[in-house]
């Protein structure tokens, strides 16, 4: 059932347009025909015939639905009406929010027009899906639908980013944004781009994002990925880092579930002297307010001038003393600097004593977090860094990281990451970075490393083919312009205080409401080409999120040691 070419809607008839309520192109009352029933978000259609235009459709969401008698007039009228005492009505009616008027004629639909529940082609029409010619889906709507989202506001060809809000645990933001990433590798809207498309993922919730290749055994229902047009399978390439184990003399991956395709890593003193990242170490929003930002900037760049490799496991020396580990280089640092002689060679002037003892305390606390991995005690060949290069989706974890060495290990891998985009040229191949609790590396207020380095992102990401996917519980506390640069905004189950901050300006008051008892695997996404945003319910992840749900090993049955030849002499033990 669809609109035909000569603008007749032939579908469900639902109601009329009020005449009790004034009717605007921007939105209108209906009052439903009895026994018919719409919901929120529904998609409606009406038309009206204007004189010199032709039929002019005009589409909406409803958005509110009321139910009343009409005759009574006092609270308790009810009870009377519900005896058969009190002739009265019962009258449902509901609000539509207008989407889209066809041709853009912008005139109210008339009181007593009939109006249909959208399909097909008037619903493509609703919705702006007829003009999107890259589109991936996100889900499907209340009618079951299938949802989209227009990609030139993902990749950068008129906006970029996506920020995810929602209650931690409820909202279910990671995995949105995990089938966000798995629609966008498997819908074609890619095309030839798709092998060399990639994604970096920091995982800080247990192992669960470690199974993305693993097929999900509690996935029952197919058939939602077919509505979608989308394969029913895991992702297909992965790649996990993970840091190495505590102590750990030979640098085993930190993870106790997964056994392959996972690598180490970590970074050389030769490569922390030569990079600078000590800025990186003091990554908090507080250490910029300490006052020793500029003795970090003057000691990092005397690392760099004066820290020379020693052997091949990643050691340095700096003016005659050997370094092994993050601790020595912190008491070789502690040394020089409470020496007043010395301190004046790696500072270049004169800097108080006060200022020094709180750099090398905050210093001091950081070597147990980065201990595992900063080092030199292994061989300097091996591979260790962490790259894009090796899989479609690479995942770092973190959750075994104290909360100090998370922040170093993404400020130092997203800075990493950006300048190899820059020294590229070009924004094609893109990389979409996953990055949960934003609000903890780019807080509203203060400044650090990290911050920066996600300001350029959600400014000058979209040039160079960087896409930040953020996701935060509360997006009243992440820096206003990183928010400001995502064309995509979703939200999931949010807290009711939350929810009235004016962050959320972008969400209708009856959908603000609403968002505060969604369930888990309900989102409200907004995009700029749709002026309402839409309740997008998608499906049942067809990966592992989580080491229970992945496919167990296949167990070994009959003799292990059928086919290996027989040996006469008895073992010893």
């Amino acid at each position: 059932m669809t609109a035909v070419a000569t603008g007749v809607t032939t579908g469900v008839a639902v109601g009329r347009v009020l005449g009790t309520q004034a009717a605007s192109p921007l939105s209108f009352w209906i009052g439903l025909e009895p026994g018919k029933v719409v919901q929120l978000d529904d998609v409606v259609v009406t038309r009206r015939d204007v004189p010199g235009h032709g039929p002019v459709l005009v589409a909406g969401v409803v958005t509110v639905v009321e139910a009343r008698h009409e005759g009574a007039a006092f609270d308790s009228d009810v009870f009377l009406i519900a005896d058969g005492s009190l002739p009265a009505a019962v009258v449902e009616v509901a609000e539509v929010r207008v989407t889209r008027v066809e041709p853009e004629v912008f005139v109210p639909p008339l009181p007593g027009e009939k109006v249909y529940l959208a399909e097909a082609l008037d619903r493509d029409q609703a919705l702006y899906f007829d003009v999107m010619d890259r589109r991936i889906p996100i889900g499907t709507g209340r009618d079951g639908g299938p949802l989209y989202l227009n990609f030139d506001f993902m990749d950068g060809t008129r906006g970029a980013h996506v920020s995810i809000s929602g209650v931690s645990g409820v909202a279910t933001k990671t995995s949105f944004a995990t089938f966000l990433l798995y629609s966008i590798f498997n819908s074609g809207v890619l095309g030839g781009e798709a092998a060399n498309t990639k994604a970096l993922i920091f995982s800080v919730k247990g192992e669960d994002l470690l199974f993305l290749d693993h097929p999900n055994i509690k996935l029952t229902d197919t058939a939602a990925y077919a509505r979608l047009g989308l394969p029913a399978q895991p992702f297909g390439s992965v790649h996990v880092f993970a840091p190495p184990r505590p102590n750990d003399p030979n640098g085993v991956p930190h993870v106790s579930a997964r056994t392959h395709g996972v690598s180490a890593f970590y970074w050389t003193l030769v490569e922390f002297c030569q990079e600078e990242l000590l800025r990186f170490v003091f990554a908090d929003a507080d250490d910029e307010r300490a006052g020793y930002s500029l003795l970090v900037g003057q000691v990092a760049a005397r690392l760099q001038s004066w820290a020379e490799p020693v052997g091949d496991g990643g050691a340095v020396r700096i003016r005659g003393t050997a370094c092994r580990t993050f601790s020595d280089l912190v008491e070789l640092l502690s040394d020089q600097l409470q020496d007043e002689e010395e301190r004046r060679e790696w500072t270049g002037s004169t800097t108080p004593l006060g200022t020094v003892n709180a750099f090398l305390r905050r210093l001091r606390s950081a070597v147990r977090a980065l201990t595992p991995i900063v080092r030199g005690d292994l061989p300097f060949y091996r591979g260790h860094s962490i790259r894009t290069s090796d899989a479609q989706v690479s995942i770092v974890d973190l959750h075994n990281l104290p909360e100090r060495a998370q922040r170093f290990v993404v400020g130092v891998v997203l800075r990493g990451e950006f300048h190899r985009k820059e020294s590229a040229g070009t924004a094609k191949p893109l990389l979409f970075v996953v990055l949960d609790e934003l609000n903890k590396y780019a807080p509203r207020e203060g400044d650090s490393p990290i911050k920066e380095i996600l300001l350029d992102v959600a400014e000058r990401g979209r040039s160079l083919g960087v896409i930040l996917i953020g996701a935060q519980q509360t997006a009243s506390e992440v820096e206003r312009r990183i928010v400001a640069n995502s064309a995509v905004r979703v939200a999931g189950r949010l807290d009711p205080a939350e929810a009235a901050r004016s962050e959320y300006g972008w969400l209708p008051p009856t959908v603000r409401d609403r968002a505060t008892i969604a369930k888990p695997g309900t989102m409200f996404v907004a995009q700029p080409e749709i002026p309402v945003p839409l309740s997008v319910a998608f499906p049942f992840p067809a990966w592992a999120t989580r080491p229970s749900e992945a496919a167990a090993p296949a167990r070994i049955t009959g003799n292990p040691f059928q086919g290996l030849p027989e040996e006469e002499d008895i073992p010893p033990f």
